[in-house]
């Protein structure tokens, strides 16, 4: 038999105290008994009905675990992968303090909602690289999302589709779940055009492949200025770069791909309504375990307590009041 719990300081205590109080109302019953010249004999059952449900309830309160029984333990989950765009038009503060640091903060927001899940981040402008692979790692993914800036990829311009090629290979080629059952899902993230020239036919594969495809544009329709390392960017005739948020790609990749476009503006933050509807899609076996079992059986010590207290309310004693 296995227990729960444990007898400790708290539990004594009351046991104690049962005893000796106990003790106290048998002496004062056995005189009681002898003062009116009647037997006390009867009494004693009633003692030991009382004894024996206090010790249930005891027993029942320290849980006691018996029997072997199978339980099977299921894991079930998603496979995420984030792409994110690190061009230079990230550090535009329309959104403040930037909308690179901005997508940092959501993107922690999104990796504590899917704790049991695999999730990976792909950093890309026109070229694409892994950042983190796949893993239930929060800490390192968040440690990964933390180190995210615009120097860590080549800055010549945005093309949505690498990134998708990418996160398209890695999360088909995984080998780990056991059913066939798609819970794949990947987050496009970005602020501006894509001016790539296979998206088109990747977001097709995607289809196909029945990998769920969710957009989140961030950015402002007014813009803002580009913040680099020497002051505002500027274009080739000298002028102040002025980088507005263009969701066009963005919402024609989700349409192509039956997925949904999402947007951070100055007015709107829909990272709640994409992680609600990540949320509503079933998750995927991964593995299946048999495990043996003990239950807890306290309420059958519980129950045989209660019915001893029904039959201590129900007996009468006529010789002594008890």
């Amino acid at each position: 038999m296995i227990w729960s719990g444990e007898i400790g300081s708290l539990e004594l205590f009351f046991i104690l105290l049962f005893g000796f109080f106990y003790i106290l109302y048998i002496f004062r019953t056995v005189r009681a008994a002898r003062a009116l010249g009647t037997t006390h004999r009867r009494v004693f059952y009633k003692i030991v009905l009382r004894a024996a449900y206090f010790a249930l309830f005891i027993v029942a309160l320290l849980g006691p675990s018996f029997g072997e029984s199978t339980k099977e333990i299921k894991s079930i989950g998603k496979d995420i992968f984030i792409a994110i765009d690190l061009s230079e038009s990230m550090n535009a503060f329309d959104i403040p303090p930037t909308r690179l640091e901005k997508i940092k903060f959501e993107l922690k927001e999104i990796v504590e909602a899917f704790s049991s899940d695999r999730i990976g981040l792909i950093m890309f402008s026109n070229e694409a690289y892994v950042q983190c692979p796949l893993t239930y790692d929060k800490s390192a993914l968040n440690l990964f999302i933390e180190t995210l800036n615009t120097n860590l990829v080549p800055n010549t311009g945005t093309d949505f589709g690498p990134p998708l090629k990418m996160a398209l290979d890695k999360i088909s080629d995984d080998k780990e779940t056991v059913t066939r059952q798609k819970s794949k899902i990947i987050i496009l993230i970005s602020d501006g055009e894509d001016f790539g020239d296979n998206t088109a036919s990747i977001a097709k594969t995607i289809e196909e492949e029945g990998i769920k495809l969710f957009t989140l544009g961030i950015g402002t329709s007014q813009g803002s200025k580009i913040m680099t390392q020497r002051g505002f960017k500027k274009n080739r005739d000298g002028q102040d770069v002025v980088s507005k948020l263009n969701p066009v790609s963005l919402k024609k990749i989700a349409s192509a791909t039956s997925g949904k476009y999402f947007e951070i503006n100055g007015s709107q933050n829909d990272v709640e309504k994409l992680i609600n509807t990540i949320g509503d899609i079933e998750g995927e076996l991964r593995d299946s375990k048999t495990m043996d079992v003990s239950a807890n059986k306290y309420y059958y010590f519980l129950s045989l307590a209660l019915l001893l207290i029904f039959l201590d309310a129900a007996i009468k004693i006529r010789t002594v009041n008890v």
